[in-house]
């Protein structure tokens, strides 16, 4: 089974968030989801921003205590080394979910197919 390392942030890039997840759209479908407990609006943890995929979870758990112990400026680093826009990730994986849930067959014909 998968496992991820991910990093969430709010809006305004003020709180960097560390976690591990089996099911990374679960686990951010509570992070949206979930009352401003801790935080307020502006500062919820909506935006994934960076993430791993591991095949074990020590495999993950170990990648996970190394980045929990990184200073803001090296999690910032490693975000920007791979999203230098910080743009929200959970887009792209909505679309793969989506592709991986729905057969494509006969869903989108080409100009040049004939019809039978």
């Amino acid at each position: 089974m998968k496992k991820f390392v991910y990093i969430v942030t709010d809006r305004n890039r003020k709180s960097l968030h560390v976690g591990i997840s089996s099911d990374l759209m679960k686990t951010l479908d509570f992070y949206k989801q979930m009352p401003n407990l801790f935080f307020d609006c502006g500062q919820q943890l909506t935006r994934l921003v960076y993430f791993e995929e591991f095949k074990t979870e020590a495999q993950a758990l170990g990648r996970f205590k190394v980045i929990s112990r990184f200073t803001r400026m090296q999690k910032e680093r490693m975000v920007r080394a791979c999203n230098p826009n910080w743009i929200d990730l959970t887009i792209g994986l909505d679309f793969e979910h989506i592709l991986s849930s729905k057969p494509l067959v006969n869903q989108v014909k080409l100009p040049f197919q004939t019809m039978s």
